[in-house]
């Protein structure tokens, strides 16, 4: 299983939010290049980026800092956060991102995520970020009435290679994972599934690499100490 840092992207700063509330946000660095370096020599092989403004308003306000991250790093980055058109698509496979997630639009526009597959294949991973069994919408500020699951069987149909499923009522509350989700997905799904939400003890980790996932996003508990991410990297092999 691959251990995924994360490094939630608003006004250039690394920040974290609680349960996905832009109210209750924390800035942890004014430099996420260093931030990336350090996952880097922890031995980490990919990063995950979230561009927080961007899931809000659909734009690429920190594409730059992307961009350094990626470059100085030069680790593998998947980002995701607002992107909504096949420009943005574009723009991130353009500037050597390895894989794009998309969110909200994959909901809302249909055909839209089967054309970036058609056209980017592997580089295009699905967020799934589900609230009481439906899949949420716009950084999390909405709830759709579509059930994550049939969500995760039409992504599937269309050729989709890998999700990234967050349960938000367990993200950055530091109260554990949902292992019982997790497991549920890979029993009913050939995808690449990585858990996002409430990884936060190296306990998280061991079950989940236990349940044979193949990635895990690990936010908070670095930024707080509760994981030394080095360990999880090796507990997750």
């Amino acid at each position: 299983m691959l251990i995924f840092p994360a490094i939630d992207l608003y006004d250039k700063k690394a920040v974290r939010l609680l349960k996905g509330d832009y109210a209750q946000m924390t800035v942890y660095s004014d430099d996420p290049v260093s931030i990336a370096l350090d996952f880097k020599s922890k031995g980490a092989q990919w990063i995950h980026i979230v561009d927080l403004e961007g899931a809000k308003d659909g734009t690429v306000p920190n594409l730059d800092t992307v961009c350094r991250i990626k470059k100085e790093s030069g680790l593998k980055c998947e980002i995701g956060g607002g992107i909504r058109n096949m420009e943005r698509v574009r723009t991130y496979i353009e500037n050597g991102l390895d894989r794009v997630i998309l969110g909200t639009a994959a909901v809302t526009e249909a055909g839209f995520a089967e054309a970036a597959v058609k056209q980017y294949g592997d580089k295009i991973a699905i967020g799934v970020d589900i609230k009481d069994g439906f899949v949420a919408l716009k950084g999390w500020v909405e709830k759709s009435q579509v059930d994550a699951f049939d969500f995760c069987a039409r992504m599937e149909a269309i050729g989709v290679k890998t999700i990234i499923c967050t349960d938000i009522s367990k993200d950055g509350a530091m109260q554990g994972t949902n292992r019982e989700l997790y497991a549920k997905l890979k029993d009913r799904f050939k995808m690449q599934i990585t858990a996002s939400g409430g990884v936060s003890s190296i306990e998280d980790v061991r079950a989940l690499r236990e349940k044979d996932l193949y990635g895990a996003i690990i936010g908070k508990a670095y930024y707080t100490k509760a994981i030394d991410l080095l360990e999880a990297i090796e507990v997750a092999k």
